[in-house]
């Protein structure tokens, strides 16, 4: 219920967030007219499609991103349509017909009532779509949770709640919205031209969207906005049920110290129990430990995937303070839950873990045992357990280190009775993809390149499902990508099965990463980069050289670009000189 809950709260959010900008006006456009048979209808058209479209894209396949590429391009001309008849009446009465038409068959009634409905309904479906590609951190988490264990009834039910809370946000802004329309109209008498304004926006808003500029700025903008709104709910909610988890049995092993520690309590609120860590297919650098082994200690539960950038980011962080307070009694567990399949082969995962120089004890989760026994839903996911067995404070993403260390010098003092000097923070020197992300100049996120979750994707060959086909690289604008050459592209990866075969993408950030595998014959692949064109030069990354060369040799994350100096808008080419090169996601920093 709690997810549910949310879920709804994180949609009602969004209308503070400029993602929804693209909406308002098609909403605003109803409003004065009868709720029930104009605002409603619109908004519950909306609600469906964006369900059922995020469903489909949870369930992934060619057939299913060519059919929602194919409802945007018809929501935009709907819309556009739709703005034209604000403009004029004359114009409206022309181009409207077809759609009262539809609206009357939808109906099956003649009359204006019911049509009225109807076009609302179909305004509300093109809204829906339009909205569907840019709907925040909460659309990740859900369809993260259907890639991990399968669309379901659940995972519908949760996008459905998502639309609802936007729903419900701009039904009370269109209320609102009305009144302040008809004091308009009765003070200074300028229905017309409010609708003509309205018409304007409407056309404004088509020419935004075309353009991508709501999948892109707007997408980004939200994120930035309303990530932070999210994280703090989730808090709130967690620290709602602590009350509860107070009171939850222990298992009858609290050691005999408690009472010591009565002398000092940190205020960190209780949020639920320390779960088991039965389940793992093998532990590197320990044993397997148990909840009841680590009782008296303060444990800091990691989940990561060696392959997500966002994961690598904060393992500088992990690491140093296991470093540091290993002597003060934490104890750091790192859960590699994967994401992708290679990642479940433990020689990779042994390989990352020595490179990453990872001391800690790490448990290999394949089958997802530890991560359900947490109701985890995040890489990275941070859990802060107290020498008692209980969560006292949870973090999700990269970021917010210094209220994390914070966490661990109170859970420690707390363990020890009394408060200590916390000598300070750590401060790991980062470099190449540990490095901290330029969040300031960054304007281009993740883009995976099979077809469950490929977004984006601009080759005018379209996408052929695990079928060897040619390319061609297309014209990629900002944030769009393209295959060149004999690609097979499978539902996570694209294996290239021609020498010479590439992949074009334009983006604007500093750091640009490209998970690559050599494939299943296991051989390196030589590859060369191009930046606008030209060698990198001072702007290659930490795993190619400036002339742009490089080498796939094991299946990991890239870093293939770092601008040293302006970021701005670029265009990045690599182009394989072997065949066999599996491309997993573009991510960026």
């Amino acid at each position: 219920m709690i997810l549910f809950t949310i879920a709804y709260l994180a949609g009602v959010l969004t209308i503070v967030s400029p993602c929804i900008l693209p909406v308002l006006p098609f909403v605003f456009s109803r409003a004065g007219q009868p709720f029930t048979r104009s605002v409603l209808p619109m908004l519950i058209g909306k609600v469906v499609t964006f369900a059922g479209v995020a469903t489909l894209a949870a369930v992934g396949g060619e057939w299913a991103v060519q059919a929602n590429e194919i409802g945007r391009h018809a929501a935009i001309a709907l819309l556009a349509v739709f703005g034209v008849t604000l403009l004029s009446p004359r114009v409206a009465a022309v181009i409207t017909r077809p759609a009262v038409a539809l609206g009357n068959r939808l109906s099956q009634r003649a009359a204006g009532q019911e049509a009225s409905a109807g076009a609302s309904f179909l305004l509300g479906i093109a809204t829906g779509l339009l909205w569907a590609p840019c709907a925040g951190p909460i659309l990740g988490l859900v369809l993260t949770g259907a890639a991990l264990h399968g669309a379901n009834v659940q995972t519908t039910l949760l996008l459905t709640a998502y639309a609802a809370g936007a729903a419900t946000s701009l039904a009370l802004a269109v209320l609102a919205g009305g009144r302040v329309f008809a004091a308009m109209k009765r003070s200074l008498g300028i229905g017309e031209r409010l609708r003509q304004v309205l018409g304007v926006a409407v056309l404004t808003g088509v020419v935004a969207i075309a353009s991508g500029l709501d999948t892109g700025l707007l997408a980004r903008l939200s994120y930035a906005s309303t990530a932070s709104f999210e994280q703090s709910l989730l808090d709130r909610l967690r620290g709602s049920t602590a009350g509860a988890a107070e009171t939850v049995a222990s298992n009858g092993l609290v050691p005999a110290t408690v009472e010591a520690r009565q002398a000092y309590r940190s205020n960190l609120p209780v949020e639920g129990q320390f779960p088991s860590l039965d389940g793992a297919v093998e532990w590197l650098n320990s044993e397997p430990l148990t909840v009841e082994q680590l009782r008296g200690k303060v444990v800091l539960v990691d989940f990561w995937t060696y392959s997500c950038i966002n994961c690598i980011r904060t393992i500088p962080y992990v690491r140093a303070w296991a470093e540091k307070y290993r002597d003060q009694g934490l104890v750091v567990i790192g859960v590699h839950a994967p994401e992708f399949a290679f990642e479940k082969r433990t020689d990779n995962v042994k390989r990352a873990v020595r490179d990453f120089r990872i001391g800690y004890p790490v448990a290999i989760d394949n089958d997802y045992s530890i991560w359900r026994a947490f109701r985890n839903n995040y890489w990275p996911a941070h859990y802060f357990i107290d020498a008692e067995g209980r969560i006292r404070y949870s973090h999700f993403g990269e970021g917010d280190y210094e209220r994390s260390e914070r966490a661990i010098q109170e859970l420690l003092a707390e363990a020890a009775g009394s408060r200590r000097a916390d000598g300070g923070l750590v401060a790991p020197k980062a470099e190449g993809a540990e490095a901290a992300p330029d969040f300031d100049r960054l304007q281009s996120g993740e883009d995976y390149i099979g077809y469950m979750r490929a977004a984006n994707f601009v080759s005018p060959e379209g996408v052929g499902a695990d079928e060897a086909r040619d390319y061609t690289a297309g014209r990629p604008r900002l944030n769009q990508w393209g295959l060149a050459g004999n690609w097979t592209v499978g539902s996570e990866q694209a294996t290239l099965n021609q020498a010479g075969g590439g992949i074009t993408y334009r983006f604007s950030a500093r750091d640009l990463h490209l998970v690559l595998g050599p494939g299943a014959g296991g051989r390196k692949v030589r590859f060369q980069v191009r930046v606008d064109g030209v060698a990198p030069g001072a702007d290659h990354g930490s795993d190619i050289d400036a002339d742009g060369n490089g080498t796939v040799l094991e299946t990991r994350l890239y870093q293939l670009v770092r601008q040293s100096g302006e970021v701005r808008e670029r265009t990045f080419e690599i182009r394989f000189l072997d065949p066999g090169v599996e491309a997993f996601v573009f991510t960026f920093g």
